[in-house]
């Protein structure tokens, strides 16, 4: 077996170990159209982790290695085996540190999420002023969430980072988080037909956020509005923890990255009930139309505002439902 092909020598639906010391089910395996896969064999029972990360020129879900479940991470481009045969080893790497299986799971997609980024957009670039405001808007609702339902509740509704229909999706309720500058013009961007489209059994709201710029030593960075959440799930479970960590990586947030040069302040929320007359481009669009993007003038949504104590009380109800569905 060669280092730059561990798969040398495998024939289809066949699987060797990464490591026979290693503490995990790790595989090399050959799978469909004789792609070259990394394979986490998984005991029975053991609870999924989705959304799994897109990567282009990978396939990536779970499938049957043999008799056992197991996340495969399939290469579909067979001339570029040496580049993921190093990506695979660093994913191993990450799955190793956990002492069980669901650690290792966890792990394995947290990294993998950490390639996304990378091969995405690369780790040297900054997310943009936009992408900043935005990502503050959710981290503002998310903080809302953690207040209000717990941090284990809220960080499990928050479905924006890996490219959900909705920002958050909670029991019965769906909420779109908008951040804009208080000082523009009043619409915000609806990026696809999805992000305000109904969802059967749920309400579906649009929270508008002010998040503007600030000059020193008013506002705080990017990084200081992610810090405050991340002690918020420092105190939380590690499973949530660890959610969140997966969840901040797939939003291109990166640590390293110096985000001192700007500062934001968060201003005043408006939540809206969508509902039927909310202007907004109905779906499923018709056949053939794609990329759908406009923008919603707030001044049209005026009669569909409803008070933040009807937001918070239907935040409220979400858990409430869950706790008595649990009983």
């Amino acid at each position: 077996m060669s280092e730059a092909n561990p798969w040398q020598g495998l024939q289809f639906d066949e699987a060797r170990r990464v490591d026979k010391r290693g503490r995990h089910d790790f595989f090399w395996a050959v799978v469909e159209n004789d792609n070259v896969a990394l394979a986490l064999a998984l005991p029975d029972g053991t609870e999924r982790i989705l959304p799994l990360p897109k990567i282009k020129s990978l396939d990536i879900g779970y499938r049957k290695l043999g008799a056992r479940d197991a996340l495969i991470v399939a290469l579909r481009d067979p001339e570029q085996v040496d580049l993921f045969a190093n990506l695979c080893m660093d994913i191993v790497s990450a799955g190793e540190q956990g002492e069980t299986t669901v650690q290792a799971l966890d792990r394995t997609v947290r990294r993998t999420l950490r390639w996304h980024h990378l091969l995405r957009s690369g780790s040297s670039d900054r997310l943009s002023i936009e992408e900043q405001r935005g990502l503050i808007g959710e981290l503002q609702f998310l903080q809302l969430l953690c207040a209000e339902i717990s941090a284990e509740a809220a960080i499990e509704a928050w479905r924006g980072p890996e490219d959900g229909a909705k920002d958050f999706e909670l029991h019965g309720m769906c909420v779109e988080v908008k951040a804009r500058r208080g000082a523009a013009r009043p619409q915000v961007q609806i990026s696809s037909a999805d992000q305000l489209a109904d969802v059967a059994g749920a309400d579906v709201f649009l929270v508008v956020l002010d998040v503007d710029a600030a000059v020193k030593p008013e506002g705080m960075t990017l990084s200081d509005h992610v810090q405050v959440v991340e002690e918020i799930f420092r105190s939380a479970t590690l499973a949530a923890y660890g959610t969140w960590e997966r969840l901040l990586t797939a939003t291109g947030f990166d640590w390293s990255h110096d985000y001192s040069d700007r500062r934001w302040t968060v201003g005043k929320r408006a939540p809206y009930r969508v509902d039927e007359g909310f202007p907004r481009i109905p779906a499923p669009v018709p056949l053939g139309v794609l990329n759908v993007k406009y923008a919603v003038a707030l001044d049209a949504c005026a009669a569909f505002m409803v008070e933040d104590d009807e937001l918070l009380a239907e935040i409220a109800q979400t858990q409430s439902a869950i706790d008595t569905e649990g009983m």
